[in-house]
């Protein structure tokens, strides 16, 4: 499995008079197995790059390849490519319209032309792993807790067999509790299915949490791509395009203006003690 998009853009209202670039020059690969967190302000080009990925956008210039395949060839199936890079989007849950959980989760593969023995397999094994239970199947997606809902609109996108799985802010809107069952389920999904995840988030704190890669968007273009602990180095730049750090990063950074030293960079409250604790096993407290 490989996605790439090679010195793609995209202009919204081309030839109209009122062009608009939402994505300028970018070329980037998505590898197997990958947890990648995409965040930028609003208006960076965010939503418009994740369309890409599955064909609903096609790029102005520039290519998208699935596969070793350009997506825009005339034999290339995008309905399959659909299946394949599962997108999910924002408030996902109001696009639940059946009149149970079963059948809304059965809708995405039975259109994708599935064998009905594979519906009911695919659909049933989708559930289970975003823990919708059984009990819950035949009740109205209506009558579900927000959480529940985006579970189940996440697990129709799961049951066409996706090996990407995208997600648009897939905790935007949700409690506290809501937020972190759906943190948990993408990592499940991530280590127990090695699936690779992309999820879009303005929340550092989760990202750096949850997040193996992180990209950095601005202006249509991705001015940053690593690690969480390389990207949150830079504090300063981050907040001059709109962004934060997470609360520990920024603190770690206080701490090594007073002559801390960190071992590895710490982005989360577990590294930050493990490295507080590291250099107190270590003998480096002072007495």
């Amino acid at each position: 499995m490989s996605l790439i998009l090679d010195h793609v853009s995209f202009i919204y209202g081309q030839g109209t008079g009122e062009e608009k670039k939402a994505l300028d020059d970018i070329s980037l690969e998505i590898r197997e197995q990958e947890m990648i967190a995409l965040i930028g302000h609003t208006g960076s080009g965010k939503s418009t790059l994740v369309q890409l990925f599955n064909g609903l956008e096609m790029p102005t210039m520039g290519t998208v390849y699935f596969n070793g395949r350009d997506i825009s060839e005339k034999d290339f199936s995008k309905r399959e490519l659909r299946g394949k890079v599962g997108l999910v989007f924002q408030y996902p849950e109001y696009q639940l319209f059946e009149e149970s959980v079963i059948k809304d989760v059965q809708f995405g593969p039975k259109n994708m032309g599935f064998r009905q023995l594979d519906v009911e397999m695919y659909s049933f094994q989708a559930l289970k792993d975003v823990g919708i239970g059984d009990d819950l199947l035949d009740a109205s997606p209506l009558m579900l807790s927000g959480g529940q809902k985006r579970r189940v609109a996440i697990a129709g996108v799961l049951a066409m067999q996706p090996e990407i799985l995208v997600l648009d802010e897939p905790m935007a809107g949700l409690d506290p509790a809501g937020r972190k069952e759906i943190l948990n389920l993408l990592k499940k999904l991530h280590q127990e299915k090695k699936m690779t995840v992309f999820f879009i988030s303005h929340n550092m704190e989760e990202v750096a949490e949850t997040a193996e890669r992180v990209l950095v968007m601005h202006q249509g273009k991705i001015v940053l791509d690593g690690t969480p602990e390389k990207i949150f180095q830079y504090e300063a730049e981050l907040e001059k395009i709109g962004l934060g750090v997470p609360q520990t990063a920024s603190f770690a950074k206080r701490l090594e203006k007073k002559g801390w030293r960190f071992s590895k960079n710490p982005v989360t409250t577990d590294q930050m003690v493990a490295e507080i604790m590291g250099r107190w096993n270590g003998g480096k407290h002072d007495s």
